[in-house]
């Protein structure tokens, strides 16, 4: 029987993890001009600072990241402990990771990383690409692995993301494409790579508990309570941040009281469903994310939704399952559900609210919202609207087609590229020393923590359990 001891496999890891970032934090990292003492004088506004702008949106989504999907994961019964803490392990180190990742081309041009917490902004939302992608192989996974996946999973984002941002060249406020679908089809590239076939009928320990759902559904109100901030903190400041924190609230509104509908009327007993709960209510919030910051009008946000909830709704009731059967893709959390399907959807209405955009909508900021359909450089046409906004940069005089069809271009390259780099850090995850579970042990606390003595009741049900035996567990639940 293989070993799943982390007594050197762990500390000999972070260790050469920590050093390597030693390093490159003192070769490549120095301030920004927001945290530089030297730039400071008599003529600085203290208050005129990034920091009073960009720090709001930072704690928000810190908030997000450590508590809300902390909390999310920890849906499982004998798995609490894990989905927390593996989460916040997880999510520190790809932050750190994040800030070089995507530092990388901005050193390539100015021999230096200049760090500000628009940076640390920047790599949360690299960090939230991996605990999504952590989703799918919930409970399958050593803190090793977990490590290791967002050791390889950032770079190949951060190229993505730096490939399509200057070559493509796209509007994605809300990240649905670089976000959520890139971080959708690498976790499914990874589950895919790490297959287990004793799991495709469930496992015994794979259950929940009134007090794991409790905290789960704790970890959804965090995340719904931030997600404006998420989907808004890098648009432009005023009346585009103002539409996208309008837009993600009542898209989140329509997709909560549609689940909570959905759940009661495809229940058999005509009763609530936790896990419809924890997850098809934050749906609105992705399916929003594309067009975000544009003038679709809360109508189309509250319609979007309602459309991105019932898809992730039946996704989590019929797909999941098919996936899982059929295609070798065991998504534990469903994030093609909530992620992959939504943001499919999402940037279709991010395309059509391109093709739709006109002068007589948005008036002349219709050229910095979209900025690569404004007038190049040269044209005359380019000074009279920086005449009318001042600080209007060139754009690349695409029209509303042409900019249409780059989206679509962003979307198939997104996906083939995240779903390759998936599968080869799920092949590397696989490695033998990685201390993988074994299947036996999948979803289980004891294995990598030491558990307080009160676990020993929950060792007496978890004992019990088996497939034709969940009902009896369930029962002797009430008189615990």
């Amino acid at each position: 029987m293989k070993s799943t001891s982390l007594k050197v496999r762990l500390p000999v890891f972070v260790l050469v993890l920590e050093v390597v970032i030693l390093v490159l934090y003192a070769v490549f990292v120095t301030y920004d001009d927001n945290a530089n003492a030297k730039l400071q004088n008599n003529e600085t506004n203290p208050m005129d600072n990034s920091l009073y702008r960009d720090y709001p949106y930072f704690a928000d989504v810190q908030v997000m990241i450590f508590i809300g999907f902390g909390c999310l994961l920890a849906f499982f019964r004998f798995y609490g402990f894990s989905g927390m803490v593996f989460n916040f392990l997880t999510a520190t180190f790809a932050i750190q990771w994040a800030i070089l990742m995507q530092g990388f081309f901005q050193f390539y041009y100015d021999g230096k990383i200049h760090l500000g917490v628009i940076n640390l902004l920047n790599a949360e939302f690299a960090c939230a690409v991996v605990l999504i992608s952590f989703g799918a192989v919930l409970g399958k996974t050593s803190p090793v692995q977990l490590l290791v996946m967002a050791l390889l999973e950032i770079p190949v984002f951060a190229v993505t993301e730096w490939a399509v941002l200057k070559y493509i060249r796209i509007n994605d406020a809300g990240g649905t494409i670089l976000i959520h679908l890139f971080a959708c089809y690498f976790g499914l590239g990874v589950t895919f790579a790490l297959y287990r076939p004793s799991l495709n009928d469930g496992h015994a320990k794979e259950i929940t508990s009134y007090h794991s759902d409790i905290l789960s559904v704790m970890g959804t109100l965090f995340l719904w309570v931030f997600w404006p901030s998420f989907n808004s903190a890098l648009t432009f400041k005023g009346d585009d941040q103002h539409r996208a924190i309008l837009h993600t609230f009542i898209g989140l509104s329509s997709s909560t009281i549609t689940a909570f509908a959905l759940t009661a009327v495809f229940n058999k007993r005509g009763k609530l469903t936790m896990a419809d709960i924890q997850n098809v209510t934050l749906a609105g919030g992705v399916t929003v994310g594309a067009s975000v910051d544009m003038m679709i009008s809360p109508v189309a946000a509250y319609a979007l939704g309602i459309m991105g909830c019932t898809a992730c709704f039946f996704g989590y009731k019929y797909l999941t399952p098919f996936l899982a059967r059929h295609m070798r893709i065991q998504d534990q959390c469903g994030i093609h559900n909530l992620h992959g399907l939504t943001g499919l959807i999402s940037s279709t209405a991010g395309i059509c609210a391109i093709l739709l955009a006109t002068e007589e909508t948005y008036g002349p900021s219709m050229y910095q919202i979209f900025s690569h359909r404004a007038p190049p450089e040269g044209d005359p046409k380019l000074l009279e609207l920086q005449r009318l906004i001042p600080g209007l940069k060139p754009g690349l005089g695409r029209t509303a087609q042409e900019q249409a069809l780059y989206q679509v271009a962003a979307v198939f390259s997104t996906i083939a590229a995240s779903t390759v780099g998936g599968l080869l850090t799920g092949l590397v995850m696989k490695l033998p020393f990685m201390a993988s579970p074994t299947d036996g042990d999948c979803f289980d606390d004891e294995l990598f923590f030491d558990m307080p003595s009160d676990f020993d009741s929950v060792e007496i049900l978890k004992t019990a359990t088996s497939d034709d035996e969940k009902g009896q567990i369930k029962s002797m639940d009430s008189k615990v």
